[in-house]
């Protein structure tokens, strides 16, 4: 169901609207980390999408400025999968600021692909993050304005 008014959807508080996502999903990957709640990469994406995607909360595919066309197709594969398994996707610019928060490289040295990152579920409870919520409405709305996979970007700190 999809009643907002203009306001609510557009204006002069749109851009801090945006901010207050941003804000939110920093939250979200920040407390997902640490509880081993996200899988980063478009291939280990893929395989936990396909073992377990009732356990999938948001997918953040995450754009850079290179026009890699296999990205491409991948990600057009996951965002499919995505909506029809009803999974929040959401694109997220600013590859580097979304790096400082996962941390950037795997315990050997090596960069992370940084390209697709998963949130779920822990096992042990339901997870009632107010930040989620706030991410999770932010794409309902979108979708209410066919914004199927809205764009935030991730502000410097």
């Amino acid at each position: 169901m999809c009643n907002m008014t203009f306001e609510e959807t557009g204006g002069d508080n749109s851009s801090e609207r945006m901010e207050s996502v941003a804000k939110a999903l920093e939250e979200v990957l920040s407390s997902a980390l640490p509880q081993g709640c996200t899988t980063v990469g478009v291939y280990e994406a893929a395989k936990s999408l396909n073992a377990d995607p009732d356990n999938v909360v948001l997918c953040l595919l995450a754009t850079d400025d290179e026009e890699d066309v296999a990205l491409q197709i991948h990600f057009t594969l996951i965002q499919a999968f995505c909506c029809e398994n009803d999974i929040n996707i959401l694109r997220v610019s600013n590859m580097r600021r979304l790096a400082e928060i996962l941390g950037g490289v795997k315990p050997g040295g090596e960069p992370m692909d940084l390209h697709c990152v998963l949130v779920t579920n822990p096992q042990s409870s339901l997870w009632k993050d107010p930040a989620l919520s706030k991410v999770t409405r932010f794409c309902r709305e979108s979708r209410c304005l066919d914004q199927w996979v809205p764009v935030i970007n991730l502000p410097d700190r």
